[in-house]
């Protein structure tokens, strides 16, 4: 999917998964983000995990090279 993006790369990234409540607002919050279905592919869950330093917790968003856990914003 189609995300913003820079020369260097997508500028916010949404990892997560389809049906998760929290992914899902994370989405509606920001349409413009890269969705990664960490449940789809293996690879993006690794790399999610590396992200947040083995915390399995959805959704993960990375906004400018700034990672945060869990979606906070309208809860």
């Amino acid at each position: 999917m189609a995300g913003s993006t820079t020369e260097s790369g997508p500028v916010l990234r949404i990892y997560g998964k389809d049906g998760c409540p929290h992914t899902r607002r994370a989405r509606d919050a920001w349409p413009e983000a890269e969705f990664l279905d960490v449940l789809a592919n293996p690879l993006l869950l690794d790399e999610m995990l590396r992200l947040t330093n083995g915390v399995r917790r959805i959704p993960v968003i990375v906004r400018a090279g700034a990672v945060e856990i869990g979606f906070k914003r309208g809860a």
